[in-house]
């Protein structure tokens, strides 16, 4: 892919999410309220409502209305992040690897150091079993924070955040995988192991049509649901799965004459279109559904904590909301700082030129803004109500600092503009 076109791509992603970002914070702000306001006990009421997607013979798929917002909902959030995992390794920064080093080692060192700091604080405690809780990254957010300080950010620190996000995103994936899954089903393991080879198979075989893949793909996430692994990651499975190359028809079918008819001139326009990844095609579709809907849905149902002076002074003296504070905040920082300097001087990968130290720095600390998955890893380390509400008072305390700190550290005079 030209380089114009991946900074195309860039552009569009960062406004997006940016945008997203927004909307995630209303999203945020009104679940705190109606949380918190004269309908308060509304709010749980509501999303615990028992909710049936589908029932035939004994079987059934039946939980709370929440619960489909985080296992339903989210994996399709999960797959728009599988299409720009395979997006970025074949066509995007991921391709070249030296490019893509120096993010990618801070991104680890950002997922590495805030998890030791949280066990730090909570080695031998009930809470430990949430040290993956400080390795997220809000891309949303982060992005957010970043376009509102304005046209004179480089555009080079928006790509090395993206890049450093989609890292991230892959260690949250492996994170949830491995060692936030239930008891597991291997007859649904291999029931959608199957699926997944079936999906392969019909690609090899060159079958395009797009509801068979939807009904594969569902089918996917019920196996997966059912398997004891958490339904997202079937998500992602199938977004890594989705080609990264355009569909090309062959060239000499596309002459238009005059004896062409209508048909012939939709074909060619069709086809046209089929010269697009269906990667990039699929994320033009649904990455504003996710930014814009899903995500904001899943903040509604989550960022709702009750907030009472009681509640309050707990989350203070807790060694889960600490731990969570010292991980986004300072891990993230020092995290990312360190294992970027240290690709930089074992010359396994170099900074942008117009990116200094201190822009490193800034970026770790708008990584610390850690809302979404930090939330949706809470949900899934803790099964006690307390240790939930804590965890989230402690996420949304730490990312609100974080993109304090990172708005000024990265804020650039109006002279240097």
């Amino acid at each position: 892919m030209f380089p114009h076109a991946v900074a195309r791509r860039v552009r569009t992603f960062v406004h997006i999410e940016a945008a997203g970002g927004v909307v995630l914070l209303i999203a945020t702000v009104a679940a705190l309220i109606w949380a918190n306001g004269p309908a308060a006990g509304s709010y749980d009421s509501f999303w615990q409502t028992d909710v049936t997607l589908f029932a035939f013979g004994d079987f059934e798929l039946t939980d709370t209305l929440g619960h489909w917002v985080n296992d339903g909902l989210m994996a399709i959030f999960f797959f728009v992040v599988g299409l720009e995992i395979k997006s970025e390794l074949v066509t995007g920064e991921l391709r070249d690897r030296r490019r893509a080093a120096v993010p990618i080692f801070a991104a680890v060192g950002g997922m590495v150091v805030p998890a030791l700091l949280f066990v730090a604080f909570n080695a031998g405690g009930d809470g430990v079993g949430g040290w993956g809780i400080p390795m997220a990254t809000d891309i949303a957010f982060a992005l957010g924070v970043l376009a509102l300080l304005g046209p004179r950010i480089p555009s080079s620190l928006k790509v090395f955040l993206l890049t450093l996000a989609i890292i991230d995103d892959v260690g949250a994936i492996l994170v949830i995988a491995i060692f936030y899954t239930a008891e597991l089903s291997l007859l649904w393991l291999l029931v959608a192991a199957g699926l997944l080879a079936a999906i392969g198979g019909l690609r090899r075989v060159g079958v395009w049509y797009t509801p068979l893949y939807v009904l594969v793909g569902v089918g996917v996430w019920v196996a997966t649901l059912e398997s004891g692994v958490h339904a997202t990651i079937a998500g992602v499975a199938l977004g890594v799965m989705a080609p990264a190359v355009a569909l090309r028809p062959d060239p000499n079918q596309n002459a238009i004459d005059r004896d062409s008819t209508i048909d012939d001139i939709r074909h060619v326009i069709f086809d046209a279109r089929e010269t697009v990844p269906v990667t990039d095609r699929l994320i033009h579709a649904l990455h504003p559904i996710s930014s814009f809907v899903i995500l904001p849905v899943f903040a509604l149902a989550n960022a709702g904590i009750p907030i009472t002076r009681d509640g309050l002074a707990d989350a203070a003296g807790s060694a889960v909301s600490i731990g969570i504070m010292a991980g986004l905040v300072v891990g993230k920082v020092v995290g990312i700082w360190i294992a970027a300097r240290i690709a930089v001087l074992l010359g396994i990968g170099t900074l942008p030129d117009d990116m200094s130290e201190r822009d490193v720095v800034g970026i770790g600390a708008l990584a610390g803004i850690g809302f979404t998955v930090a939330i949706f890893i809470t949900g899934l380390a803790y099964d006690d109500p307390d240790l939930v509400e804590q965890a989230k008072l402690g996420v949304i305390a730490a990312s609100v600092a974080a993109a304090v700190i990172g708005a000024m550290v990265l804020r650039r005079p109006a002279a240097d503009g």
